[in-house]
Parts: structure tokens; C-alpha cells; sequence
């Protein structure tokens, strides 16, 4: 594997663009590169890597017999290019155009590690739900911001941020740090148990049980709304046509409910 790291430099491929021509992260990239033997590398990966090189797939020695001269390396290039142009990049299904060089960098970061660990057999189920838990606090960001703060402390946590940095609400983030900090170090140092917390998670599913009952009700409101604007408008049904008309006369329904109840 030291000849296709040698090969790779004299080439001038970067780890980047390899990433993003085998379709990974570049963690993964490096992982690769590390294993003793490309044959330990995931099939796909290794053809892909072939296919690039113009190596022959039953080649004994499919790194030391290369020697890169002028047209060998344009021909690398060429292909590399090609296949970033035709299909080989997630700009081909994303469209990322409106997008700053840097958001585009990380849209595709992101799609790459999410398709690498969901293609992870061993973990395919586990990282399903753990990437579904991601998409339903990314959708909740805007209305709890308490999320944000999380994404930022396993950023520092994890060695990729400054501790010290603060991009959001400086003095929320801080103290929701701090808090964290606390909750996490009782945590890993065996100062929580279930038996411990078992009355205090109980106190969370009854609060969301709780919020779900206060949106279902809520729901069940707006469709008593809903049909009694109907009623009162003349129409069987909603569309398009008269939707404007609805939603207004709903507000109107629900106004006078709620001047109704203040008066009570």
C-alpha cells in the first residue's frame, strides 16, 4: 500500500478528491490507504480505484509496474474529471448551485458519510435511526435552539472546535455547555444509573405525552374550525379555489372563540 500512496502523491491526487471520486468520506479515504493489502478494500471500491489507474483487475503487482510519465498522468486526470462530471459527484441529484463554495463543500461531505454509513452492513440499522434522529432535529433547529447548542459541544467535545468559540447566543450556549458538561460527566463516571433516573424519565415521556395530547387537541380544534367554516360559507369541501377564503374564516371562527372564553 506504500507504492499507491507513493503513486497517489506523484499523481497529484489529494485524499479530497479521491473521497469524492470513490464516493466517502476522507476519514474513510485514510482508512483505506492504512489496510495492508487493496484487497481488504470493499470491492466496489478497489474496481473504481482500477478503473482510474488503468490498472487490470488479476495484476499481481498492480502498483509497482506503473510509471508515471506525461501521458499516463493526463490520462488519470482526464478520467478523474469525467467521472466528477458525469455522475460521480452528489451535485448530479442535489442541486447545489446557489450555494457558497463552502456549503457546497459540506453538502457534500455530509451526503458522502451519510451514504458510506448507511452502506455499513455491520451497522446499517443503527446508523438508519441515529441519521433519522438527525433529520428530525435538523427540521426541529428552528424552534429549539437548544439543538444547536448540542451540535456545537460535540463539536468540541470531539476535538473539532474550539471550546472557546462561540457561533450562536454566546451566554445561552455557554450555559447550556456547562450544563451539559455536568449531565455528561455524572453520566460517564457512573453517577447515574436507571434505577436512579427511572422517576425523572418517567417525568419526560408523561411531558411528551403531554405535548402530543395538546397537539392532537389542537388539531382536533382547527378541524372543528375547519367544518364550521365550511358550513357557514356554504362549501362541501375545500380546494383550491376557495382555500383564501376558508383559512380566513377560520381565523375569524377562532377569534371569536377565544373573545368568547376571555369574556367568560
Amino acid at each position: 500500500m506504500n507504492k499507491l500512496n507513493e503513486l497517489l502523491q506523484e499523481l497529484g491526487i489529494s485524499k479530497v478528491r479521491l473521497a469524492k471520486y470513490l464516493g466517502v468520506s476522507r476519514q474513510m479515504v485514510y482508512n483505506y490507504l492504512e489496510l495492508d493489502d487493496i484487497n481488504k478494500w470493499p470491492k466496489e471500491k478497489k474496481i473504481l480505484l482500477y478503473k482510474l489507474l488503468d490498472i487490470s483487475n488479476d495484476n499481481p503487482n498492480p502498483f509497482g509496474h506503473i510509471k508515471v510519465t506525461t501521458d499516463y498522468l493526463m490520462s488519470v486526470e482526464n478520467r478523474l474529471n469525467q467521472s466528477m462530471k458525469s455522475g460521480g459527484g452528489v451535485d448530479t441529484f442535489v442541486d447545489l448551485k446557489n450555494l457558497t463554495k463552502e456549503s457546497q463543500t459540506l453538502v457534500t461531505n455530509i451526503l458522502n458519510l451519510l451514504r458510506e454509513r448507511l452502506s455499513d452492513d455491520k451497522k446499517k440499522e443503527e446508523n438508519y435511526y441515529a441519521f433519522l434522529y438527525l433529520y428530525h432535529m435538523l427540521q426541529s433547529m428552528d424552534n429549539v435552539p437548544e439543538i444547536k447548542y448540542i451540535f456545537g459541544y460535540m463539536s468540541k467535545a470531539t476535538g473539532f472546535t474550539n471550546p472557546e468559540e462561540f457561533k450562536f447566543n454566546e451566554d445561552k450556549q455557554f450555559i447550556f455547555e456547562g450544563i451539559l458538561y455536568s449531565a455528561l460527566t455524572l453520566y460517564n463516571n457512573g453517577g447515574a444509573s436507571r434505577s436512579k433516573l427511572t422517576l425523572s424519565h418517567r417525568r419526560f415521556v408523561q411531558e411528551i405525552e403531554k405535548q402530543k395530547e395538546e397537539k392532537l387537541g389542537r388539531t382536533q380544534q382547527l378541524f372543528t374550525y375547519r367544518d364550521q367554516a365550511l358550513k357557514e360559507l356554504g362549501y362541501a369541501e375545500m380546494n383550491n379555489e376557495n382555500a383564501a377564503e376558508i383559512i380566513e374564516k377560520i381565523a375569524e371562527i377562532e377569534s371569536r372563540g377565544s373573545i368568547l372564553s376571555t369574556n367568560e
